[in-house]
């Protein structure tokens, strides 16, 4: 009898928290390494948001908390999804939990049974799948295209559901591609949907206010109020108010889901932090101005980037509507030699001979799903992005 439990062994370790420990091992033998692969915002959480954690703790609001969360965070939550989403949740329909992450694997965990099947568009983010498996469900990637904008075309949704289905995955704009569905492309999703009454929708709105230009965010339930009933709409504070470390994500759907999750989140960790809880208030109902200037700085940094990766030999990357990253096509690269002589096989090939040769780290598409691309995340100055850049550019047109 094995100690571990099988389950172990349809995990996969995160490909980005491997990368980033390579790049540290490099930094500690002393050489000059640029990660870019890392999402999390690189400015600081603003001072108001600080502020109210440190006016919580001198109120004492350091206790434990309800399971599903304070009553003024959920409120606030309702209100957020009513006033910026159009969407009616009331606060007890809401859950605050310990990061995005708790909220989707809670909600897996809740609904998944063995055979179970979740649709997830790839690239996707590396979690989602594997959270699948640790519940008991079975991942079914369907493949997205870059002539398409790297979006879920309707026609693939359709083949892909089966008796099975449980969920579809929406992530939009998306880790790694940055790809977000305007109205019209969500409505030709939601318009599969409805012809599959037993599917559910769970969408990861995190990067809702990073999307740049003209572009305007929606999330299915907004687009086609017929799936709010079966619909869980998950957000946090992480990227958008520059919170990651705090932890806290919330979402909010159907009654019984919500009552599933506080289940299990009751005999996992309870509440969130109190006084993380209490910043996150003030986040959602306090000053939004820092938003424009996050946006701002993000799209000067996605043209720089893709402008940068177009100019690189065998490279193509694509313009993408939101978040902080571009998954450019390195197909071109593959077959070719460095100038030690290695071939570049793969995009996992790249990314380690990039690293090794120039000190960049990124994350293979492959770790994505999707393959050969790789994810840069531009979540970084300016400097540094054209310095690394400037790299990719100098290892690109050395191979041969």
């Amino acid at each position: 009898m094995t100690f571990l439990a099988n389950a172990l062994s349809r995990v996969k370790p995160s490909a980005t928290i491997a990368v980033t420990q390579k790049a540290r091992d490099l930094k500690a033998q002393g050489r000059e390494v640029i990660s870019l692969s890392v999402g999390e915002p690189d400015f600081d959480t603003p001072e108001h948001i600080r502020a109210a954690a440190k006016a919580a703790i001198d109120r004492g609001e350091t206790r434990y908390t309800p399971v599903l969360g304070i009553p003024e965070l959920r409120e606030a939550v309702a209100n957020k999804f009513k006033r910026e989403n159009g969407l009616d949740y009331k606060a007890s329909h809401t859950i605050v939990a310990t990061g995005g992450k708790h909220i989707l694997f809670n909600a897996f965990l809740a609904t998944l049974n063995p055979g179970d099947e979740v649709i997830i568009p790839s690239p996707f983010w590396v979690s989602y799948p594997e959270m699948v498996a640790i519940c008991g469900g079975t991942a079914v990637t369907v493949e997205t295209h870059m002539e398409h904008g790297f979006k879920l075309q309707p026609e693939d949704l359709e083949r892909a559901i089966t008796p099975r289905t449980k969920w579809l995955v929406l992530n939009s704009p998306s880790n790694p591609s940055g790809a977000a569905y305007s109205f019209e492309e969500m409505k030709k999703v939601t318009d599969v949907l409805l012809r599959h009454p037993r599917v559910h929708v769970l969408t990861d709105d995190i990067y809702e206010h990073l999307v740049y230009g003209d572009f305007k965010f929606v999330t299915p339930a907004q687009v086609e109020p017929e799936l709010f009933g079966r619909t869980l709409t998950m957000n946090g504070v992480s990227k958008a108010y520059a919170m990651t470390g705090w932890r806290i994500g919330y979402a909010a759907g159907p009654a019984a889901l919500i009552k599933a999750m506080d289940l299990l989140q009751g005999q996992q960790t309870s509440g969130a932090c109190s006084i993380a809880q209490w910043a996150a208030v003030e986040a959602l109902e306090g000053p939004q101005d820092h938003l424009a200037t996050f946006r701002k700085a993000f799209q000067e940094r996605r043209d720089l980037v893709v402008s940068m990766l177009n100019q690189a030999s065998y490279l193509t990357c694509p313009t993408p509507e939101g978040a902080f990253y571009v998954f450019p096509s390195c197909a071109g690269a593959i077959g070719r030699k460095t100038p030690e002589g290695k071939v570049i096989e793969s995009d996992t090939d790249f990314v380690t001979a990039l690293l090794e040769a120039e000190g960049v780290a990124v994350v293979q598409g492959s770790a994505f799903g999707t393959g050969p691309n790789f994810r840069v995340s531009y979540a970084a100055s300016n400097e540094l992005l054209e310095n690394a850049c400037a790299k990719i550019q100098r290892f690109c047109g050395s191979l041969k």
